[in-house]
Protein backbone atom coordinates (compact mmCIF):
# COMPACT_ATOMS: atom_id res chain seq x y z
CA UNK A 1 0.00 0.00 0.00
CA UNK A 2 0.95 3.74 -0.97
CA UNK A 3 2.40 5.85 2.22
CA UNK A 4 0.57 8.89 2.19
CA UNK A 5 1.37 11.92 4.56
CA UNK A 6 -0.96 14.30 6.30
CA UNK A 7 -1.03 17.15 4.30
CA UNK A 8 -0.56 20.21 7.05
CA UNK A 9 -4.06 21.27 6.84
CA UNK A 10 -5.30 17.91 7.86
CA UNK A 11 -2.48 17.31 10.55
CA UNK A 12 -4.21 20.90 12.21
CA UNK A 13 -7.38 18.42 13.40
CA UNK A 14 -6.32 16.50 16.03
CA UNK A 15 -6.24 12.67 15.54
CA UNK A 16 -8.45 10.14 16.89
CA UNK A 17 -7.38 7.61 19.60
CA UNK A 18 -8.38 4.74 21.82
CA UNK A 19 -11.96 4.01 21.92
CA UNK A 20 -13.09 6.21 19.33
CA UNK A 21 -10.63 5.44 17.16
CA UNK A 22 -11.38 1.81 18.23
CA UNK A 23 -15.06 1.75 17.02
CA UNK A 24 -13.90 3.37 13.71
CA UNK A 25 -11.80 0.35 13.16
CA UNK A 26 -14.65 -1.77 13.89
CA UNK A 27 -16.67 -0.08 11.21
CA UNK A 28 -14.75 -0.02 8.50
CA UNK A 29 -13.89 -3.53 9.02
CA UNK A 30 -17.57 -4.51 9.50
CA UNK A 31 -19.55 -1.70 6.71
CA UNK A 32 -16.52 -0.76 4.38
CA UNK A 33 -14.48 2.34 4.31
CA UNK A 34 -18.25 4.48 3.26
CA UNK A 35 -16.47 7.57 2.64
CA UNK A 36 -13.25 7.70 0.01
CA UNK A 37 -10.12 9.64 1.12
CA UNK A 38 -9.18 13.01 -0.34
CA UNK A 39 -5.52 13.41 -1.21
CA UNK A 40 -4.10 16.76 -2.85
CA UNK A 41 -0.48 16.83 -3.68
CA UNK A 42 0.54 13.25 -2.63
CA UNK A 43 -0.82 14.17 0.88
CA UNK A 44 -3.87 13.26 2.74
CA UNK A 45 -6.12 16.39 2.85
CA UNK A 46 -9.06 14.66 4.24
CA UNK A 47 -9.54 11.18 5.94
CA UNK A 48 -6.30 10.78 7.87
CA UNK A 49 -8.37 8.93 10.65
CA UNK A 50 -9.42 6.75 8.30
CA UNK A 51 -6.53 5.90 6.40
CA UNK A 52 -4.73 5.19 9.64
CA UNK A 53 -7.56 2.31 10.28
CA UNK A 54 -7.82 0.92 7.20
CA UNK A 55 -3.11 0.62 7.61
CA UNK A 56 -4.14 -1.32 10.94
CA UNK A 57 -6.60 -3.17 9.31
CA UNK A 58 -4.63 -4.14 6.53
CA UNK A 59 -7.37 -3.09 4.18
CA UNK A 60 -6.32 -1.09 0.72
CA UNK A 61 -7.93 2.21 1.51
CA UNK A 62 -10.13 4.01 -1.20
CA UNK A 63 -8.04 7.21 -2.24
CA UNK A 64 -8.86 10.10 -4.66
CA UNK A 65 -7.66 12.90 -5.97
CA UNK A 66 -8.87 16.17 -4.36
CA UNK A 67 -11.70 18.18 -7.40
CA UNK A 68 -10.31 21.51 -7.03
CA UNK A 69 -11.15 24.70 -5.88
CA UNK A 70 -10.41 26.77 -2.46
CA UNK A 71 -8.12 23.55 -0.56
CA UNK A 72 -8.53 26.01 2.65
CA UNK A 73 -11.87 26.53 2.99
CA UNK A 74 -12.49 22.88 1.78
CA UNK A 75 -10.68 21.37 4.48
CA UNK A 76 -12.60 23.69 6.83
CA UNK A 77 -15.90 22.79 5.58
CA UNK A 78 -15.42 19.32 6.08
CA UNK A 79 -13.99 18.81 9.57
CA UNK A 80 -14.07 22.43 11.41
CA UNK A 81 -18.08 21.68 12.51
CA UNK A 82 -18.24 18.16 12.48
CA UNK A 83 -15.99 17.19 15.40
CA UNK A 84 -16.30 17.35 18.81
CA UNK A 85 -13.77 20.80 19.28
CA UNK A 86 -13.58 23.45 21.85
CA UNK A 87 -13.97 27.24 20.73
CA UNK A 88 -9.97 27.81 21.44
CA UNK A 89 -9.07 25.18 19.01
CA UNK A 90 -11.71 25.90 16.50
CA UNK A 91 -10.18 29.74 16.19
CA UNK A 92 -6.81 28.23 16.35
CA UNK A 93 -7.82 25.98 13.52
CA UNK A 94 -9.18 29.36 11.64
CA UNK A 95 -5.98 31.10 12.56
CA UNK A 96 -3.69 28.95 11.37
CA UNK A 97 -5.17 27.74 7.84
CA UNK A 98 -5.14 31.44 7.03
CA UNK A 99 -1.83 31.52 7.47
CA UNK A 100 -0.91 28.71 5.41
CA UNK A 101 -3.18 29.65 2.72
CA UNK A 102 -1.70 33.42 2.56
CA UNK A 103 1.68 31.64 2.93
CA UNK A 104 1.05 29.75 -0.20
CA UNK A 105 -0.59 32.72 -2.17
CA UNK A 106 3.36 34.07 -2.35
CA UNK A 107 5.01 34.26 -5.65
CA UNK A 108 1.59 32.54 -7.40
CA UNK A 109 -0.49 34.12 -10.14
CA UNK A 110 -4.12 34.19 -8.34
CA UNK A 111 -6.39 31.75 -9.61
CA UNK A 112 -8.47 31.70 -7.03
CA UNK A 113 -7.57 27.87 -5.19
CA UNK A 114 -5.01 29.64 -2.88
CA UNK A 115 -7.80 32.91 -2.29
CA UNK A 116 -6.79 33.75 1.48
CA UNK A 117 -9.21 34.54 3.73
CA UNK A 118 -10.30 38.20 4.97
CA UNK A 119 -8.22 39.31 7.17
CA UNK A 120 -10.51 40.62 9.41
CA UNK A 121 -11.27 39.60 12.93
CA UNK A 122 -15.11 39.61 12.20
CA UNK A 123 -14.63 37.68 8.91
CA UNK A 124 -12.41 34.63 10.91
CA UNK A 125 -14.82 34.25 14.02
CA UNK A 126 -17.79 34.05 11.41
CA UNK A 127 -16.07 31.29 10.11
CA UNK A 128 -14.60 29.72 13.12
CA UNK A 129 -18.27 30.14 15.01
CA UNK A 130 -16.32 31.64 18.01
CA UNK A 131 -16.54 34.99 19.75
CA UNK A 132 -14.00 37.34 18.08
CA UNK A 133 -12.38 38.04 21.50
CA UNK A 134 -11.47 34.16 21.46
CA UNK A 135 -10.73 34.79 17.68
CA UNK A 136 -7.98 37.43 18.86
CA UNK A 137 -6.38 35.43 20.94
CA UNK A 138 -6.05 32.60 18.37
CA UNK A 139 -4.67 34.86 15.93
CA UNK A 140 -2.33 36.42 18.02
CA UNK A 141 -0.43 33.11 19.40
CA UNK A 142 -0.28 31.96 15.72
CA UNK A 143 1.20 35.26 14.75
CA UNK A 144 3.76 35.18 18.20
CA UNK A 145 4.20 31.19 17.57
CA UNK A 146 2.51 29.49 14.73
CA UNK A 147 3.66 26.37 16.41
CA UNK A 148 2.05 26.05 19.42
CA UNK A 149 -1.15 27.29 17.73
CA UNK A 150 -1.11 24.10 15.79
CA UNK A 151 -0.60 22.70 19.01
CA UNK A 152 -3.93 24.49 20.55
CA UNK A 153 -5.63 23.48 17.32
CA UNK A 154 -5.11 19.71 18.12
CA UNK A 155 -6.24 19.66 21.72
CA UNK A 156 -2.65 19.58 23.09
CA UNK A 157 -2.63 22.89 24.63
CA UNK A 158 -5.35 25.34 26.24
CA UNK A 159 -5.71 28.52 24.05
CA UNK A 160 -5.40 30.20 27.37
CA UNK A 161 -1.97 28.53 28.52
CA UNK A 162 -0.81 29.57 24.67
CA UNK A 163 -1.47 33.21 24.69
CA UNK A 164 -0.30 33.13 28.61
CA UNK A 165 2.70 31.50 27.29
CA UNK A 166 3.17 33.90 24.08
CA UNK A 167 1.95 37.31 26.57
CA UNK A 168 5.65 38.91 26.56
CA UNK A 169 5.77 38.87 23.12
CA UNK A 170 1.96 40.07 22.67
CA UNK A 171 2.69 42.83 25.27
CA UNK A 172 5.53 44.24 23.05
CA UNK A 173 3.74 43.56 20.28
CA UNK A 174 0.99 46.59 21.83
CA UNK A 175 3.74 48.64 22.99
CA UNK A 176 4.87 48.63 19.42
CA UNK A 177 1.38 49.73 18.26
CA UNK A 178 0.67 52.23 20.25
CA UNK A 179 -2.28 53.73 21.58
CA UNK A 180 -4.26 53.40 18.65
CA UNK A 181 -5.30 49.97 19.07
CA UNK A 182 -6.51 50.89 22.83
CA UNK A 183 -8.70 53.45 21.59
CA UNK A 184 -10.04 51.26 18.96
CA UNK A 185 -10.62 48.97 21.73
CA UNK A 186 -13.19 51.10 23.40
CA UNK A 187 -15.32 51.37 20.38
CA UNK A 188 -17.09 48.34 21.17
CA UNK A 189 -20.82 47.67 20.59
CA UNK A 190 -23.06 47.89 23.85
CA UNK A 191 -23.48 43.97 23.87
CA UNK A 192 -20.53 43.32 24.35
CA UNK A 193 -17.98 39.65 23.65
CA UNK A 194 -17.71 39.88 27.80
CA UNK A 195 -21.57 39.69 27.75
CA UNK A 196 -22.07 36.97 24.73
CA UNK A 197 -19.75 34.44 27.19
CA UNK A 198 -21.47 35.26 30.38
CA UNK A 199 -24.60 34.23 28.05
CA UNK A 200 -23.30 31.17 26.72
CA UNK A 201 -21.92 29.84 29.83
CA UNK A 202 -25.47 30.59 31.93
CA UNK A 203 -27.27 28.47 28.40
CA UNK A 204 -24.95 25.66 28.59
CA UNK A 205 -25.41 25.74 32.78
CA UNK A 206 -29.42 26.07 32.37
CA UNK A 207 -29.11 23.20 29.84
CA UNK A 208 -27.13 20.86 32.16
CA UNK A 209 -29.26 21.83 34.93
CA UNK A 210 -32.72 21.27 33.25
CA UNK A 211 -31.66 17.85 31.88
CA UNK A 212 -28.82 16.68 30.10
CA UNK A 213 -30.05 12.74 30.41
CA UNK A 214 -30.03 11.78 26.57
CA UNK A 215 -26.54 12.85 26.22
CA UNK A 216 -23.67 10.95 25.19
CA UNK A 217 -20.60 10.80 27.97
CA UNK A 218 -18.12 12.72 25.20
CA UNK A 219 -21.20 15.03 24.98
CA UNK A 220 -21.12 15.72 28.39
CA UNK A 221 -17.58 15.92 28.83
CA UNK A 222 -17.59 18.82 25.90
CA UNK A 223 -20.22 20.55 27.48
CA UNK A 224 -18.39 20.69 30.44
CA UNK A 225 -14.74 21.21 28.68
CA UNK A 226 -17.06 24.32 26.82
CA UNK A 227 -17.93 25.75 30.13
CA UNK A 228 -14.73 25.69 32.00
CA UNK A 229 -13.37 27.32 28.45
CA UNK A 230 -15.67 29.74 28.66
CA UNK A 231 -15.25 30.72 32.12
CA UNK A 232 -11.68 30.96 31.32
CA UNK A 233 -12.52 33.56 28.32
CA UNK A 234 -14.63 35.59 30.50
CA UNK A 235 -11.29 36.17 33.01
CA UNK A 236 -9.43 36.64 29.98
CA UNK A 237 -11.63 39.73 29.14
CA UNK A 238 -12.43 40.95 32.59
CA UNK A 239 -8.35 41.21 32.44
CA UNK A 240 -8.08 43.07 29.02
CA UNK A 241 -11.03 45.45 30.28
CA UNK A 242 -9.71 46.49 33.44
CA UNK A 243 -6.61 47.01 31.72
CA UNK A 244 -8.20 49.12 28.64
CA UNK A 245 -9.95 50.89 31.35
CA UNK A 246 -6.61 52.00 33.38
CA UNK A 247 -5.63 52.73 29.89
CA UNK A 248 -8.38 54.97 28.35
CA UNK A 249 -8.25 56.86 32.63
CA UNK A 250 -4.39 57.68 31.90
CA UNK A 251 -5.39 58.97 28.38
CA UNK A 252 -7.92 61.13 29.09
CA UNK A 253 -5.75 62.36 32.48
CA UNK A 254 -3.04 63.49 29.99
CA UNK A 255 -5.78 64.77 27.39
CA UNK A 256 -7.18 66.73 29.88
CA UNK A 257 -3.35 68.26 31.08
CA UNK A 258 -2.42 68.99 27.41
CA UNK A 259 -5.92 70.49 27.53
CA UNK A 260 -4.87 72.71 30.69
CA UNK A 261 -1.47 73.83 28.98
CA UNK A 262 -2.84 75.02 25.76
CA UNK A 263 -5.05 77.19 27.84
CA UNK A 264 -2.64 78.60 29.94
CA UNK A 265 -0.21 78.98 26.69
CA UNK A 266 -2.60 80.92 24.65
CA UNK A 267 -3.55 83.08 27.84
CA UNK A 268 -0.09 83.92 27.92
CA UNK A 269 0.46 84.21 24.06
CA UNK A 270 -2.88 87.32 24.53
CA UNK A 271 -0.93 88.72 27.78
CA UNK A 272 2.35 89.25 25.41
CA UNK A 273 0.28 90.62 21.89
CA UNK A 274 -1.75 92.58 24.62
CA UNK A 275 1.75 94.35 26.01
CA UNK A 276 2.36 94.67 22.55
CA UNK A 277 0.32 96.66 20.87
CA UNK A 278 0.08 98.85 24.30
CA UNK A 279 3.74 99.93 22.97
Amino acid sequence: MKNYPLHPLCSLFPRMSGYEFECLKLDIKENGQREPIITHDGMILDGGNRYAACIELGIEPSVIKFGGGNVATYVLSANLHRRHLLPGQQAAIVSCVQDWSKSQTKGHSANGSMEPFKDTTASRAKQSGVSKSTQKRADAVAKADPKLAAQVARGEVKLQAAVEQVAPQLASAIARIGIANIQEEEKEPEYTELDAAHDQISALQDMVAVGYMDATPEEKNTATELIKELKAEVKALQVTLAAVTVSRDTLMNENASLKRQCLSQARKLNKYESAGNAK
